[in-house]
């Protein structure tokens, strides 16, 4: 190569160097400054684009302005191919590493003590580390005190599902380990988490000793570990440090903005404190008596504590829709009982949203009293509200991907469900209903997690027996539907006698039955009546609750099977009273049913 090649190869290798010093530069500082300015998740992946596009047009002009025009007819030719194979491969070699330190995806956990891949992974909300917290052991000596226990969990739970670094697992399918003595690692493998949070508490009087350790579950390893020794009157500081310290200890930024705590939900009064957490543990019981009477004292004793407020509202709304007069009793009670309690729902939502407009709780419950008055416009919106407050609420998203169901947005609901199941994949109740649902958008395979679900659920639960019975006589296996059918322990809402019944014409199936000659049976095996020879008085529930002043979410009327009813004048009735048709208009209509002339409507 002549001198005047030599001479313009050394400038462009200068010129692509002081490129190379000041991208690099730049990089560093737009990574470093991104998170304390809050920029979007775009703008670093944007300066990589251009300063690699950027790179070549740089050495271009370099390489033009350098050269004379006696030299490109001289010794252009030759001394171009060289050029472009010495930019090339610097060019190749810059974008190789831009790519591997900027596009490549979350790093697997290989490090010994996994703090660096976990700030890797936490770089984005696609990247965010998976968590879960285990159910903290109750060390104090009273059974008693369990609640507490478990309300310490579910409260270093909430705290940490703030941190936009971390995916946590939820509370239900996290407590599904408590007290087995499994192997960390099948327990991490099981909840899709890396990293665990174990820990105790030991509660004496206003002393309390919460222990906690984060380790990593593929090999057992303590990352970190701390006593805190505290009196009851700084509970709310002790969760806000436990949760601060596991963030610090995963090197995931907390995200918080000025003045913002993890820990919102806070109260002076200790007593009502621990009411509520002994209502929220009465209420995952079912127990919903006794609940409403714990958090009424809960909110007399601190009416400004918001979440009791919320709890109270769902125990208010729930108490006539659970109770066995709405499903076996006359209708004149049942309907004394709905007056007595919705109208207390409302007022306890409202109160917890305007003490606290951020608390999702509240309004879920709000949207669940709109529900019942048939305004499902409004309650749409404040479920959307609700997950707008927080996306991974699992009943949120449990109880508003029914109602995208029960209005036949069928697509929707299977999307809301699969967000619940990446929130809480362990819940037989969820994962029962969000099987039924996949059923009725045309998901055959979806029986085997009918199947799954009621073997987690427990032989004999009415909840997840009788969906799985009635998939089964959807398809053809009357046989197998009886049999699950006589699994079903007797409880206020089934009889042995009915469910004995139930079999026995299963068993028959399909056959043409008198009508007059079957029993009442109510919602949980009113669609036996499709198989039997009287599909119409599959409805009758529906007519019964509508008549009691209940409006549910009736998503089963979706099913493939009831498509004969979806055409008929019954079923557009229903639609009407219960405030679906409205929402149809509002809302737009499910791919079933579309509008005719004037106020009609036709449905498959």
């Amino acid at each position: 190569m002549n001198f005047f090649a030599e001479l313009k190869g050394r400038h462009m290798y200068r010129v692509a160097a002081a490129y190379a010093v000041v991208a690099w530069v730049l990089l560093q500082l737009v990574n470093n400054l991104a998170q304390a300015l809050k920029l979007p998740d775009w703008v670093p992946a944007m300066v990589v684009v251009l300063l690699a596009v950027g790179f070549p047009i740089a050495l271009l002009f370099a390489w033009i302005q350098h050269m004379t025009p006696a030299d490109a007819t001289a010794h252009g030719a030759k001394a171009n191919r060289l050029d472009w194979i010495l930019v090339g491969g610097i060019a190749a070699v810059i974008a190789i590493f831009l790519f591997q330190q900027f596009a490549s995806g979350p790093t697997t956990v290989t490090q010994p003590n996994g703090v660096d891949a976990a700030k890797t992974a936490a770089n984005s909300p696609a990247g965010a580390v998976s968590i879960a917290v285990l159910p903290f052991a109750n060390m104090s000596g009273d059974a008693g005190q369990e609640f507490f226990s478990d309300g310490m969990t579910e409260e270093i739970t909430s705290a940490l599902a703030k941190i936009r670094g971390l995916k946590v697992i939820g509370r239900t399918s996290a407590f599904q380990f408590k007290g087995q003595n499994r192997d960390l690692r099948a327990i991490g493998q099981a909840l899709s988490a890396p990293y665990l949070i174990e820990g105790s508490v030991r509660k004496a009087g206003d002393q309390v000793r919460i222990t906690a350790q984060l380790i990593k579950a593929d090999d057992g390893t303590h990352l970190w570990t701390e006593n805190y020794d505290r009196q009851l009157t700084n509970i709310f500081t002790t969760q806000e440090d436990i949760a601060q310290a596991i963030a610090g200890a995963l090197s995931v930024p907390l995200g918080l903005a000025q003045g913002e705590t993890l820990v919102s939900s806070r109260t002076t009064n200790l007593e009502a404190y621990q009411e509520w957490l002994r209502g929220k543990a009465l209420m995952r019981g079912l127990f919903f008596g006794e609940a409403r009477k714990v958090l009424e004292s809960a909110v007399s004793k601190d009416p400004n504590f918001a979440p009791p407020w919320a709890y109270l509202s769902i125990a208010y709304a729930l108490l006539p829709t659970m109770s066995p007069a709405a499903t076996n009793g006359s209708i004149e009670e049942a309907r004394r009982l709905v007056q007595s309690e919705w109208p207390k729902a409302q007022r306890a939502a409202e109160e917890a949203i305007r003490l606290d407009p951020k608390l999702a709780t509240g309004h879920m419950a709000l949207a669940f009293t709109y529900l019942q008055r048939s305004n499902y416009v409004a309650a749409d919106a404040v479920y959307q509200r609700a997950l707008a407050l927080d996306s991974d609420d699992p009943t949120v998203l449990h109880v508003y991907g029914m109602l995208q169901a029960a209005t036949g947005h069928l697509a929707e609901a299977v999307r809301l469900r699969e967000e619940l199941q990446r929130v809480e994949p362990f819940v037989p109740i969820f994962n029962s209903v969000s099987a039924q649902i996949r059923l009725a958008n045309g998901d055959k395979t979806a029986i085997r997690f009918l199947e799954a679900s009621s073997q987690a659920g427990g032989v004999g639960t009415l909840w997840t027996q009788s969906p799985l019975a009635e998939a089964y006589a959807a398809e053809g296996r009357y046989a197998d539907a009886a049999d699950t059918l006589l699994a079903i322990e007797e409880s206020p809402l089934a009889s042995r006698r009915d469910i004995q019944e139930g079999a026995r014409l299963l068993r028959q199936a399909p056959l043409q039955a008198k009508p007059e000659s079957l029993p009442d049976w109510n919602e949980f095996m009113s669609w036996i009546y499709l198989y039997v020879g009287a599909p119409d008085r599959s409805l009758a529930f529906v007519d019964r609750r509508l008549d009691i002043g209940l409006i549910d979410t009736f998503y089963n009327l979706w099913f493939p099977e009831y498509a004969p009813l979806r055409k008929t004048e019954h079923f557009k009735t229903l639609m009407r009273r219960m405030g679906i048709v409205d929402y149809w208009k509002a809302r737009g209509w499910p791919p079933f049913c579309h509008p005719t002339t004037g106020d009609d409507f036709v449905c498959s």
